[in-house]
């Protein structure tokens, strides 16, 4: 058996142990790592370990930490209260607001998971609030951010145009971004129809003040309150506390709709962090965290919670995936499989084959990383004249970067960590039951529409 089938079946029963025993899927990824790379790929530590997504760490700590401190000192529940505001009370906009914001962002040049990153834990928060499901909130998030993603302007547009170049393609940037902003669009109606959406429209407006009486998370425990019990509120609430028995007052926070000189700094912050990512391109984890310690030196009560607030659980779940993918990659597993693919003689076959290995890689690894690799393996057969380049190159692109739903990926670990007050077991598997239908659908769909009719 060839080392690049072990380290694939060594993936196999790492999702099985971890759906069958409830054992976190990245301290098995870790192990197998180890294992793997040790025996079988004959790597050391060092090498081991640069597969580690440092960068991806330090997002997702920087950004749950960030927003852990707003949520503390009520800043999140102020932006809802004024969002609810703008769109007069119409909770069913603020998923399509989301997706809306997020998709700008993108288009104009922010980076996808720095876009996620900065929309997220406030979209979670409306959730939370409206009782809206997490699971339509967070995927109208990233699906907003793909939509935007390949504008010729955008940082995936302007690379994925690059390799076109490179590659001596034809190419069309408007295609290219026409065909993901329709796609994820129509996902999105989808998505917004399957999980809520028309029981939303149904709700009409509501007060902006409705989320905020005392008894709205507690009334819910399934949506507005967290998995130990204690309600969510933040007026005076009656917060049980199971391991007594008893039931405690919890001190009355600010009202809503006040700014407080520690909810006004919160704001900067979070503009700063928008400011400082999109303007000047800088490590949009490295600016959360420095923006967190400014506040929790001057407001040190409302933040001295945050940092156990971290989605750490997220963190080592993610880190450990990825970490095992990057053994695969220096393996040589993902170019092994992409080789293979691209060698069948049948063009239509090998193209549909294609799109799949890139939204199954796609899924736990770099969506612009394998679109580098994807469309030059795709060379061979597109010079046969048989398949349109345009269409083609489309494909791959919506069918790397739609899955980004995935927890597993960037965009969807994000979400995954500022849902604030969910099961995130139960979060988790939604997401990548969701993210395993994309990757089954999308591909074959996208196929069909832009490869099949031989688009360019």
């Amino acid at each position: 058996m060839s080392p690049e089938l072990v380290s694939i079946l060594v993936l196999v029963v790492v999702f099985v142990i971890a759906t069958t025993r409830s054992v976190n899927m990245g301290a098995l990824a870790f192990a197998a790592a180890f294992v793997v790379g040790e025996l079988v790929a004959d790597l050391d530590a060092d090498g081991i370990f640069a597969g580690f997504p440092g960068d991806l760490f330090v997002v997702l700590v920087g950004v749950t930490y960030l927003f852990a401190i707003a949520r503390a000192n009520g800043t999140t529940d102020w932006l809802v209260h004024a969002a609810i505001r703008l769109v007069r009370g119409r909770v069913a906009l603020i998923p399509w607001v989301m997706f809306a914001l997020t998709g700008t962002l993108t288009a104009i040049g922010a980076v996808s998971p720095a876009a996620v990153a900065i929309v997220a834990p406030i979209a979670l928060s409306f959730a939370t609030r409206y009782r809206i499901s997490p699971l339509l909130m967070g995927t109208m998030v990233v699906h907003g951010a793909q939509a935007g993603g390949f504008s010729p302007i955008s940082i995936y547009g302007t690379i994925v145009n690059g390799i076109v170049e490179r590659e001596h393609l034809p190419g069309n940037e408007l295609a290219l971004f026409l065909a993901s902003l329709f796609a994820n669009l129509v996902i999105a109606a989808v998505v917004f129809v399957l999980f809520g959406g028309r029981a939303l429209w149904a709700r009409g407006a509501v007060a902006a003040d409705e989320a905020f009486d005392t008894g709205d998370a507690a009334s819910n425990p399934g949506e507005g309150a967290s998995a130990s019990g204690k309600s969510t509120g933040t007026g005076g609430t009656a917060v049980a506390a199971p391991e007594k028995g008893t039931v405690e007052t919890a001190p009355a926070a600010p009202d809503p709709a006040r700014l407080t000189p520690a909810r006004i700094a919160t704001l900067a912050a979070l503009v700063a962090l928008v400011v400082a990512v999109l303007v000047f391109d800088l490590d949009a984890g490295l600016t959360a965290i420095s923006l967190a310690v400014v506040l929790s030196a001057a407001w040190p009560d409302d933040s001295r919670a945050a940092v156990g607030q971290i989605a750490w659980s997220t963190v080592l779940l993610i880190c450990g995936v990825l970490t095992y993918v990057g053994v695969l990659d220096q393996m040589g597993t993902i170019k092994w499989a992409g080789e293979g693919v691209g060698g069948i003689g049948v063009p239509l076959l090998a193209a549909v084959l294609l799109c799949y290995i890139g939204a199954l890689v796609s899924a736990f690894a770099s969506s612009v990383g394998i679109m580098g690799a994807l469309i030059p393996l795709a060379v061979p057969f597109l010079a046969q004249g048989e398949i349109g380049a345009v269409g083609m190159v489309a494909a791959l692109a919506v069918s790397a970067t739609v899955v980004d739903v995935s927890p597993f990926s960037t965009n969807g670990a994000l979400v995954l960590a500022a849902a604030p007050d969910v099961d995130r077991e139960r979060f988790f598997r939604q997401l990548m039951v969701y993210g395993g239908i994309v990757v089954a659908v999308v591909p074959a769909v996208a196929w069909l529409v832009m490869v099949v009719p031989g688009w360019g």
